[in-house]
């Protein structure tokens, strides 16, 4: 049957569903340019105020999947589930350095394929690129080598996998509909399932530093990717987890990769980000089958901390893609140092009651350690660290963070950032929970 594109987005612009075929027609002329980029803005724009039906999103996302590439494990035998973990992004959010080892420590095998950071979110694969000779462009020989031998790849994503998303997603980022929870659902979702997965955690932010502007829109995403990606017939559970200060004290991307470093051998392992990790790490092995209960995969996950397990699946990751094989023990050695260090006094007293995590993010990013345009290049030392928590007690002149800068000019702007980014008040704030809710099938 052939359709005509305008058709179909005269459609959706009138409010009627689309069917699989029309939305699978409509991808493939993404894919090979023959729907032009006016008519992909119009049916955009006609998603954005009309919405797509959970039936939609589904047929929307396997379409663009399976525009490209979607990996094949099978005939590899591997001896447990392939699994991962998606973030919506936050600041100072480490955790897939330390899960990725901890899951293939514990069963689990995951190919993780991520991407840069973009505005005021840290990307993993920058964090990833300040290690020297770490190669995040493997080819599919290798990325399935280090897979299958180590039980985790951290790399980037290649042309090969949901080509159409990367067009489509150009031009809704230029066309004021990046908003819509049904595009961020297929969009998010192509990506990750392309890597041929039996189970995926989503990890939705919630808060100051979230992706998404309020806590119903939040709870919003999560719901339509859970009901989206077991739709699509992979397992898929959320966590909706705090994002209203940075997750980690650390912010910056040579620091993050240090602050893994000490998490996963012991050195450090800071409350909440260990929390949110443990969390991510027991909902993957419970829901990929690994494990039958949440306590169970804890007890299993921190024996793996525990025995040093985990620190050396990082540190064979990193020397099977490319980069030093002594990582662990001589950081200094490859891990860039920014060479001015200097405090962020706090000006007056009081206990921490708010923080803009999105101001420090932006913090971390007019540093030169992120980026305003993709094109940017990205200096890997400069960042935050020492970041106080919300309800901490502070007296006037201690500091918030310590500032990682390249110039005493950047410094000195970074530092009335920071500043600016913290409110300090009379009274203790309430705790906020650390993991607001689970959404499973």
């Amino acid at each position: 049957m052939a359709f005509l594109p305008q058709e179909i987005i005269r459609k959706k612009r009138d409010g009627q569903p689309l069917t699989a075929e029309e939305i699978q027609f409509f991808v493939r002329g993404i894919t090979d340019n023959s729907v032009s980029e006016g008519q992909i803005a119009a049916l955009a724009m006609a998603v954005y105020f009309n919405d797509m039906s959970m039936d939609e999103r589904v047929a929307f996302t396997l379409a663009m999947r399976d525009s490209g590439q979607v990996m094949e494990w099978k005939s590899l035998n591997l001896p447990g589930p392939v699994v991962d973990k998606h973030s919506t992004g936050g600041v100072g959010d480490v955790v897939s350095l330390m899960l990725g080892p901890m899951i293939a420590a514990t069963g689990g095998f995951v190919p993780m394929i991520s991407g840069r950071g973009l505005g005021h979110t840290g990307g993993t694969l920058d964090k990833f690129d300040s290690i020297p000779g770490y190669c995040t462009v493997p080819d599919p020989e290798l990325f399935r080598k280090v897979v299958k031998e180590v039980g985790v790849a951290i790399i980037g994503q290649t042309a090969q996998l949901a080509p159409s998303d990367k067009r489509f997603y150009s031009i809704r980022d230029v066309t004021a509909t990046v908003e819509s929870v049904a595009m961020i659902t297929g969009s998010i979702l192509s990506k990750k399932l392309s890597a041929g997965l039996d189970a995926l955690v989503m990890d939705v932010k919630v808060g100051t530093g979230a992706f998404m502007p309020t806590y119903e829109k939040s709870v919003e995403l999560a719901q339509s990717i859970v009901t989206v990606g077991n739709g699509a017939g992979t397992r898929t559970s959320a966590l909706l987890t705090e994002m209203n200060e940075s997750l980690g004290p650390v912010a910056g991307n040579a620091l993050e990769v240090r602050l893994a470093l000490d998490y996963l051998t012991g050195a450090s392992r800071p409350a909440r980000l260990h929390e949110v990790t443990m969390a991510l790490c027991a909902e993957m092995l419970v829901l990929s089958g690994v494990e039958s209960t949440h306590d169970a995969a804890r007890a299993k996950l921190q024996a793996a901390l525990d025995s040093g397990e985990a620190a050396q699946r990082f540190a064979r990751m990193v020397s099977a893609l490319g980069g030093p094989a002594d990582l662990l023990e001589n950081r200094d050695k490859y891990l860039e140092q920014a060479p001015i260090v200097v405090p962020v006094p706090a000006p007056s007293a009081g206990y921490v009651s708010q923080v803009d995590t999105r101001g420090l993010g932006l913090s971390v990013v007019s540093l030169g350690g992120g980026r305003r345009r993709p094109t940017d290049t990205i200096d890997f030392a400069v960042g935050l660290t020492g970041l106080v928590e919300l309800g901490d007690r502070i007296e006037a002149g201690q500091p918030l963070a310590m500032v990682h800068a390249r110039t005493q000019q950047a410094a000195e702007q970074a530092v009335r950032e920071v500043q600016a980014a913290y409110a300090l008040g009379e009274s203790k704030p309430a705790p906020n929970p650390i993991i607001y809710k689970t959404i499973r099938p």
